[in-house]
């Protein structure tokens, strides 16, 4: 199933609660751009191989590409999230349960962003939207475990393979490099820190981004009436429009987490820059393919952790990583509870 674009706009007018849906969906792609896509940038920004202003054009063009270019040859995360969670049954009701688990992912996200913290918006979808399926079914029929271990799966990857490829990556740097002027590197290590920062940005477009759009496309079956839809084809302009939306977040807000990813997490040269943005997009890419839903933030900075780890421990502030494994530890309990609570309160209510 799909919808043409001049469908949605007739529905969204002539159906109130298709557009509050829809501005809710779009409110969590802002603040994914807010908190998620930073990530992609901020080394390249931090080691100073290119500008901010810069940096986040090149997020929009290829946070783009990587929607629009990964969704039509694979669209297996999508439709992992799509599967994740069983919202059937009542239209009206898990209509209103699926507002209520995103407006728990809007407050948490916020929260974060106003620490700096960088959040996984990604473990936050699935948190809110499972405990608002729960909430629906009353239960734990609202959660689908097949496609749900695939989350669990994502864990280990984003954890244990950003980690370890950053650690490896930036060793075979050095190894290579180990007899070369590093004078002589630099143009080279800057430009190729650039690649690394627009492959980050493809992969967080073709990660992220198809997480948000599987959840897009079941809000309008949601409003259609149509609970059941078993699967879905994401039209070229739903993938322009959380584009452009998720660009928006990140021009507006996404200094505060540049500064704690690339600036006070882990000093960074140039080379070691790349190790990261080059190891955590080779991740992301094989995750993406392998239709497993992962964490860009967990995949970006473990792998900057790796890097740092690699030449000292004590290069690595220790400090702030407690305090992001903190967060991600409380964000599947915080917005699952969230979504749950809110999804009961709109169901009573509408």
């Amino acid at each position: 199933m799909t919808i043409s674009f001049l469908d949605f706009i007739n529905q969204l007018f002539a159906n109130p609660i298709l557009m509050v849906t829809v501005l809710l969906t779009l409110a969590v792609i802002l603040i994914n751009g807010w908190t998620d896509a930073p990530n992609a940038i901020a080394t390249c920004i931090s080691t100073k191989a290119i500008s901010p202003r810069n940096a986040i054009i090149m997020a929009t063009i290829f946070n783009f590409l990587g929607v629009f270019v990964m969704t039509l040859f694979n669209a297996t995360v999508a439709q992992t999230i799509y599967k994740m969670v069983d919202f059937g049954g009542n239209a009206q009701d898990a209509l209103a349960a699926l507002c209520a688990g995103l407006v728990g992912i809007v407050i948490w996200a916020t929260l974060a962003w106003m620490f700096g913290i960088p959040t996984s918006e990604s473990h936050a979808l699935i948190a809110g939207i499972s405990g608002a399926a729960i909430a629906l079914q009353n239960g734990l029929a609202g959660i689908n475990p097949n496609e749900w271990i695939k989350v669990l799966y994502g864990l280990l990857l984003s954890t244990v393979l950003g980690f370890g490829s950053g650690w490896l990556m930036v060793k075979l740097i050095e190894g290579i490099f180990r007899k070369t002027d590093r004078n002589k590197t630099y143009v080279f290590f800057k430009n190729a820190q650039i690649a690394g920062g627009a492959a980050m940005a493809f992969m967080h477009g073709a990660q992220d981004g198809q997480k948000f759009m599987g959840v897009f496309m079941l809000g309008i079956f949601l409003a259609q009436g149509n609970p059941n839809a078993i699967s879905f084809h994401i039209p070229i302009w739903l993938m322009i429009l959380s584009s452009l939306v998720m660009a928006l977040g990140t021009s507006i807000g996404g200094y505060r987490i540049i500064k704690t990813v690339g600036m006070d997490m882990v000093k960074l040269n140039q080379y070691e820059g790349f190790a990261a943005d080059f190891s955590a997009a080779t991740c992301l890419l094989i995750s993406s393919i392998a239709g497993i839903p992962v964490s860009t933030t967990h995949m970006k900075t473990t792998a900057i952790m790796g890097v740092g780890s690699a030449k000292r421990l004590s290069k690595v502030d220790w400090g702030i990583v407690k305090e992001l494994v903190l967060t991600w530890i409380l964000t599947f309990p915080g917005c699952g509870l969230i979504g749950y609570f809110m999804a009961k309160l709109f169901i009573m209510i509408f």
